[in-house]
This record gives structure tokens, sequence and C-alpha cells, in this order.
């Protein structure tokens, strides 16, 4: 929707390879997909590619028509604003952040960490505690740690996030919307068990279908134009019949009605 304007699975995308974007610990199966259509790249915190969310390159900023993260923002060190903010910065100007994060529908966020400054994992017995010196020297120590693990390793939850102060936040850190994706689409077999914790959709700018992926598009619309019967099923053939760029009948009539009337000489 946000790309394009309709719905579409993966699988039906165009490739667009002039449409920039960018991963924050991506799932292969769908990241896969992605470098497929577009000028796309997966990253990592930990590992290369690395990308550090709180402290992007400079030669970075404004190159990305959009930004996926999936379950990171919950596991950014404090202040998360700073996080959001440079994910604002990675985007071009019609660009947009994707996101999805566990978030409550409490008045406010929950920092698990406040007064985070210098900061170690310790392992005391059968645990593990962060120790943490903060900015005017005073020494905290934090037990209870909850631990997400994924493909990168364990990861420290450091806070959880309410609707209203998610929010909040993007929309400080210089969105122009957010909007979340409360509908339900049985098509594609999404069915919302739950009215929180949904996907997040951040917006630079206003839509816009830029000139140069346009051209793409259309450029495999000629091609498809040239095996129709083949490509029927195809989205993009569809949308051509609905939009009435071409005639459905030329293509699909039924093959007895193009042979040659009986009695000719072909």
């Amino acid at each position: 929707m946000e790309l394009f304007g309709v719905s579409l699975p993966v699988t039906d995308f165009p490739r667009v390879k002039s449409l920039r974007g960018i991963g924050l610990s991506d799932s292969p199966e769908y990241a896969d997909r992605l470098v497929e259509r577009f000028d796309y790249r997966n990253t990592s915190q930990a590992r290369e590619p690395r990308l550090d969310i709180a402290n992007p390159p400079p030669e970075e900023l404004g190159k990305y028509d959009f930004l996926l993260a999936s379950e990171v923002f919950k596991h950014v060190m404090p202040p998360v604003e700073v996080a959001f903010q440079n994910a604002f910065r990675l985007l071009k100007p019609s660009g947009v952040l994707v996101l999805t994060v566990p978030y409550s529908t409490d008045p406010a966020t929950a920092e698990h960490f406040t007064g985070i400054h210098q900061f170690g994992l310790a392992q005391v017995g059968d645990r593990v505690l962060l120790v943490n010196r903060s900015a005017s020297g005073e020494v905290q120590v934090f037990d209870n740690l909850i631990f997400h693990f994924g493909g990168g390793g364990p990861s420290l939850e450091v806070r959880e996030f309410s609707e209203t102060g998610l929010k909040d936040a993007l929309m400080a850190a210089g969105f122009s919307s957010v909007d979340i994706y409360s509908e339900n689409y049985a098509p594609f077999g999404i069915v919302r068990a739950e009215s929180w914790s949904l996907p997040v959709v951040a917006r630079k700018g206003p839509f816009a279908f830029r000139g140069e992926a346009v051209r793409d598009v259309l450029a495999q619309w000629g091609a498809l134009r040239k095996n129709f019967r083949e490509l029927g099923g195809e989205f993009w053939v569809r949308l051509g019949f609905k939009l009435g760029l071409v005639d459905r009948d030329k293509y699909f009539m039924p093959r007895e009605s193009r042979l040659e009337p009986k009695g000719t000489d072909l």
C-alpha cells in the first residue's frame, strides 16, 4: 500500500530497481524477495552489513524510499527518540518507515532503564544483571532483565511502548503522519487477533510514485503485453484490464473464434 497505493503481496511486487530500501534485521523470508524487486539491502546491528540506527553514516542520509524495522526499536538503548530521528533522516522527502513493535494501550511508554549512561552486563550466579553509572556518577543495578531471542542471538528488551507514546515519538521526530494498519485483509490471511501491537507506518512526506518508478513499471508492462495469455494471472496484467489499458476480449477470446472461417484455403 505504501509503495504502490494498492494492496499487493510481496510475490506480486513489480521489479522497480529505482526504489531504494533498507532493512533493520529483516527476516530472510521477505528480505530475499525484496532484494530481487528493489535496490534494497538488509542490515544488522551485530554483524555485517551493519547499520547503527542510533548513529548512521552521514553519507546514507536522505537516500531511501522505505525503511523496514520489525521488532527493533524496543531494543535500542535510550534515548529512542534519536533512533526515530535518524530513521527520518535516512529517508527521501516522500519516504516511509514501516515498523512493528510491541506496544500497550497504557498512557505512556515504560522505559526499563532510566538514567542509562555507562553500562554493562554482569553474570552473577545464574542471573544476568545490568550495571549502570549515571551521568551524575550514581551506580545502578537492574535485575529481572528480559531477553528476546532471534536470528542474531539474545537482545535485551529496553522498553515497552505505549500506542500514544510511540505515535508521539514518531511525530516529534519529524514524520508528517503516523498510521496503524488495524484492518483485516482475509485474502492475504491477515486477521487481527488483538487491537494493539499492529503494523505502524510513519511517512516523511505524502505518497508519491516517482517518475523513475513509473518508467520501471511501464517497461515491465510492455514486456507483459507480449504474453498476456500465459501471464493472465499476474496482478499487473489484471490491473491493466481493470484500467482499460488493453482489450480483454482481444487476448482472452475462445481459441475457436480466432480461427479463420471454414472454406478458406488457409
